[in-house]
């Protein structure tokens, strides 16, 4: 039996004595090696254990309130040995050295906590909650070019960026799943696995391009088929049908999604980067000196924009129909037009924005959500769309590459500065006009950075920093451009992983193989938890 009683002050010895007889038989519940054979009832157990460890806490307590601090170097005597030893022998009666570092693994955030581990690992989704934007929603949507919405980011406004995100994460699965074009396909939408249910697809959209690859290309490499093809589909129009979701988000909304690139003939559009003039040539935007500029766009983007199929029509030509069909059905509702697109679809998300906007009288509030889009016009094209009250968010990845063309790499805040000065503004202007790279962003951005990201290694490639589901990540875990990043993040690493694992810190992609999902705490101890990577 261990004598707790030596190392305690003369005060406290009663209270020890005077339950001795009856610890003895029971045994402290913490001390499996002091148990009796005879047990007894939980709730007598239950009022000794917290007794004890009352009791052990005054003394604690006590001795922390010693006025004379210990000295930093003190000399190793024989009975401080022997009292460490004894304060030791406490502890480890009292089983603590089991207790205490499972409840402090358990109480640290992520992801060292081992459930929360679990949950983003796994394939399930967890979004955050969605509340009412109600008589909001106009705000959220960019009415007042989202101020004081982005830095910090509203919570609601996270949650609807990452779920356009997504709207475009179905465009690409319902590509890739069955990229080929046929001639009867074109005649009704194709099924989009959309991942909100309370959204049904109306009409499927296709870009064509200008140009076409020579016909030995398809006698040498017959394999290539659908990456060959002019015609493609894109994306689609999707409308909210479900009442309470109409009544959460305070309107009907008419989603156009769009995906980036993905056959030969769209990267070769890409690259013919030279601005060229709009359909519409008459269309002018005047600038503060009194210069006029023409609208222009990239020639690329322009002609998958504009360029009819064989079988189908143009992409301009689709969704100003469907869109006009969807605003005479819905007629007398309150509606919004939500365009979204990722790399070559936010670039295309911006083309349609402009189109739609003059398509009709009274078109409904047009707004654009793009991931890691390029430049796409010249700054008249960028004042036009500001005059027909387009409002665009770019979410830009500071580490994108992409978001920095075409055009000279020139940053927005540096060539915002220039112009403030009256010769290099005059200067710059006549550039504009002139230069057939004279590209300008367009609307307001959202500036997310792969660095800032505990799970994505530093030096990610390129193809990372660009991949939307890296963006939905560093979306979902963006606090503020001061903050580090969020760590109640919910969206789950698993794609992340299964997309990005080379850009995934070692750390991650190693233990992740070892956990298993099923029931992780069964076959793992705290001790295997991951640590921080901070």
């Amino acid at each position: 039996m261990m004598q707790i009683g030596s190392t305690l002050p003369a005060q406290n010895l009663h209270l020890f004595r005077a339950k001795r007889a009856n610890f003895q038989c029971s045994g402290s519940p913490l001390n499996p090696r002091n148990r009796s054979p005879m047990q007894k009832p939980d709730s007598l157990s239950t009022e000794i254990t917290k007794k004890h460890l009352s009791n052990l806490e005054k003394l604690l307590q006590k001795q922390s309130k010693n006025p004379n601090p210990p000295d930093p170097h003190p000399a190793q005597t024989e009975s401080t040995t022997n009292g460490e030893n004894r304060a030791r022998g406490i502890l480890e009666g009292l089983n603590l050295s089991r207790v205490w570092p499972e409840m402090k693994a358990a109480e640290e955030m992520s992801p060292r906590h081992l459930n929360r581990l679990q949950r983003l690992l796994s394939k399930s989704s967890e979004y955050s909650p969605r509340n009412n934007l109600g008589s909001r929603w106009r705000e959220y949507h960019g009415s007042n070019e989202w101020v004081g919405l982005l830095d910090p980011l509203d919570e609601n406004l996270r949650r609807e960026v990452i779920r356009y995100g997504e709207f475009i994460q179905a465009a690409y699965h319902c590509f890739h799943s069955n990229p080929a074009t046929s001639t009867e396909e074109t005649h009704w939408p194709r099924h989009v696995a959309l991942p909100d249910r309370s959204y049904r697809v109306t009409k499927s959209l296709y870009a064509t391009a200008s140009i076409g690859l020579p016909k030995w290309v398809d006698e040498v490499a017959p394999d290539l088929g659908w990456m060959t093809q002019r015609s493609s589909w894109i994306g689609y129009v999707a409308v909210c049908d479900d009442r309470r979701e109409i009544q959460r988000m305070g309107r009907r909304d008419i989603v156009i999604a769009l995906r980036g690139t993905a056959t030969c003939l769209e990267w070769a559009e890409n690259v013919r980067d030279l601005l060229v003039p709009l359909s519409d040539e008459n269309q002018e935007s005047k600038e503060t000196d009194g210069q006029v500029l023409q609208p222009k766009a990239e020639c690329g983007f322009l002609s998958l924009f504009k360029t009819r199929g064989a079988h189908v029509p143009s992409l301009a030509e689709s969704v100003v129909e469907e869109v006009k069909r969807l605003m005479e059905k819905y007629k007398g509702e309150t509606l919004s037009i939500t365009i979204t697109g990722h790399s070559l679809g936010a670039a295309l998300a911006l083309l349609v924005a402009d189109e739609l906007s003059t398509c009709a009288p009274d078109v409904p509030p047009l707004a654009v959500f793009s991931f890691g889009g390029p430049r796409v016009g010249n700054r008249a094209f960028a004042n036009r769309l500001n005059s027909n009250n387009v409002k665009v968010l770019r979410i830009v990845n500071s580490q994108d590459v992409i978001t920095r063309v075409p055009g000279m790499f020139v940053s927005e805040e540096l060539d915002k500065k220039l112009r403030e000065t009256a010769v290099a503004g005059k200067l710059l202007n006549t550039l504009d006009n002139n230069m057939p790279w004279a590209y300008a962003h367009v609307g307001t951005e959202l500036r997310v950075d792969t660095k800032m990201s505990p799970f994505l290694k530093p030096n990610a490639d390129v193809a990372c920093c660009h991949d939307l589901e890296a963006y939905l990540h560093l979306v979902d875990g963006f606090l503020a451009s001061n903050s580090p990043f969020r760590p109640n993040a919910k969206r789950s690493l698993w794609r992340l992983l299964n997309e990005q694992r080379s850009n995934v810190k070692r750390l991650y992609t190693s233990k992740a193989k070892a956990l298993s999902l099923n029931n992780l705490e069964r076959e793992m101890s705290m001790s295997t938890c991951l640590p921080s990577p901070s």
